[in-house]
């Protein structure tokens, strides 16, 4: 029922559709049936854990999908039926978040997925950003470049505590009103092919990616070079590898998004090869 779910959404457009994941994660998974047929299903999940010492404005973010059939795409009662127990979880995983920092509650669709978009709008949320969806094509030619003569490149696949530690310091410093958390960590480094990418001039690390494998193609994330560092081939040096790597696998193309706003990694993308394929909107209440 669920694959028949997701195979009607996605044929309706490039509708953000979230698997249901592990056996754990199940109890964040809510689903309305009608007929015998699952009409909807709504599913929510904390993206972003604020570390401590940061600034007392910082909001952790907890994230929700809501999906119906695309012929119930307007009916507001199913959708109200099943955000009612999602925001009702969310309020328990705030619970477990650290008390002295607020907590958003999102949600990110397609920019074509104007019924859900104006159902969320019209319980009062506001715009939070909106980003591009990027693909590149690994059987397209892969520049191979050089890094500068004092920078050094190498895999960091972050094998103890201490090591994630460092990783979510500089994560917070680079991403600082949504910081990656140890548990979103943790997801990506059980993702198949899942690797670290760093350059380091001597013992310190000034910019860095992740790359894994996603549904048989490849996936970049949390590409960044640190301030006094940018502007120096870094980023576009780190992403050519990973692209070199993943199609080293056999993967037929890679993904990455960007900030719409960020006109300068958009550039960067565009400038080894990726393409603009999509737009995601994504929206906010403060959930008290």
């Amino acid at each position: 029922m669920l694959s028949e779910l997701y195979e009607s959404v996605k044929a309706d457009g490039n509708a953000v559709f979230w698997w249901v994941g592990a056996e754990n994660n199940w109890c964040n998974v809510y689903c309305a049936f009608e007929n015998g047929r699952m009409v909807a299903k709504g599913q929510v999940e904390i993206m972003n854990t604020v570390p401590p010492d940061r600034p007392s404005d910082s909001k952790h973010a907890i994230y929700l999908n809501l999906k119906t059939v695309p012929e119930r795409a307007n009916d507001s009662l199913l959708l109200e039926a099943v955000y009612h127990h999602l925001y009702l979880r969310a309020l328990e995983l705030k619970r477990a978040l650290p008390s002295e920092y607020g907590t958003n509650l999102c949600v990110g669709n397609a920019a074509s997925e104007t019924a859900n978009n104006h159902f969320f709008v019209q319980k009062g949320y506001r715009h939070l950003n909106s980003l591009f969806s990027m693909k590149r094509d690994l059987n397209e030619p892969i520049a191979d470049l050089a890094l500068h003569e004092s920078f050094r490149f190498s895999h960091w696949m972050m094998d103890t505590p201490e090591e994630e530690r460092e990783y979510l310091e500089l994560d917070a410093e680079i991403w600082t009103s949504a910081p990656i958390g140890i548990e979103k960590l943790a997801r990506h480094k059980n993702q198949p092919l899942w690797k670290s990418m760093i350059v380091r001039q001597g013992e310190t690390i000034i910019a860095g990616l992740m790359a894994w494998e996603e549904d048989g193609e490849g996936e970049i994330e949390d590409v960044f070079v640190r301030e006094p560092w940018r502007n120096r081939g870094c980023a576009k040096y780190l992403l050519t590898q990973a692209l070199h790597d993943l199609k080293s696998h056999g993967l037929p193309s890679a993904n990455l998004m960007v900030l719409t706003a960020n006109h300068a990694a958009l550039s960067l993308y565009e400038g080894v090869g990726f393409g603009v394929v999509s737009e995601e909107i994504r929206y906010y209440i403060e959930l008290e």
